[in-house]
């Protein structure tokens, strides 16, 4: 298997007249965990449809260990688990129901799925739940069942979309300690985030992307360096310090 998870090359995405990705590339070294930094429509979420099958492209390439997504989809799709930021579940199936189905995309037997599906819904206690669709559970729940549905056909590279966002402190250390073990089990990470603290705390690697271009590529130690460098000024007027 090669050693790049994901190769970008180029990669170029237009919505209309708008320009959402210019002319990116990078690659994704297997095992690596990267943090995909920007604002909000800055076009992670563009890229990471273009990765996972979600979105075409006008120009560029992407491939997944070697495999060109377009070309060799059926080969590309079950190396990638993603987490959405939508709660887009089957409301006609229990939880457990969910993440078997799911794992049924990918010819996952159910024989296989099912302790699979146990072990993560214990994982993330929400085995007690399991019978029930996911319309009953909160925010948090609903949250954590996006993660075990990503990982129940236990894929090569996890694609995690903001996955903290609007969760609470509890939740968000749970989801970083548990992305910090699968990552030094070998399992390669792409997180899009627009936390810095995040990145800091999980990363390996930075990429930020800012209007669809991007505006840095290393490894978190140099952003952390170059940021520290940084001097801030504090001018005082005479007019502040009346007021």
């Amino acid at each position: 298997m090669p050693t790049q998870a994901i190769s970008i090359s180029h990669l170029t995405k237009y919505y209309g007249p708008f320009k959402a990705v210019d002319d990116i590339s990078f690659d994704v070294e297997k095992g690596d965990f990267l943090s995909f930094l920007g604002p909000n429509g800055a076009g992670k979420t563009t890229t990471i449809n273009s990765i996972t099958g979600l979105g075409n492209f006008q120009a560029g390439s992407v491939s997944v260990f070697g495999h060109d997504v377009v070309r060799d989809y059926r080969k590309t799709r079950p190396l990638i688990g993603l987490c959405s930021q939508e709660f887009n579940f089957d409301p006609f199936l229990s939880i457990e129901g969910l993440l078997v189905y799911q794992a049924g995309y990918f010819g996952v037997p159910k024989r296989v799925a099912v302790p699979k599906a146990h072990e993560l819904l214990n994982r993330f206690r929400l085995f007690e739940k399991r019978k029930l669709d996911f319309r009953k559970l909160s925010g948090g729940m609903k949250r954590r069942l996006l993660l075990c549905r990503a990982l129940v056909h236990d894929p090569e590279i996890l694609i995690l979309d903001e996955p903290t966002a609007g969760a609470d402190v509890e939740l968000k250390y749970q989801i970083w300690n548990y992305l910090t073990e699968l990552n030094q089990s070998g399992k390669t990470i792409f997180l899009t985030t627009h936390y810095m603290e995040e990145a800091e705390k999980l990363s390996k690697t930075v990429i930020i992307i800012h209007k669809g271009k991007i505006i840095h590529h290393g490894d978190k130690r140099s952003l952390v360096q170059n940021q520290s460098l940084e001097k801030t000024y504090l001018e005082l007027t005479k007019e502040a310090v009346d007021d």
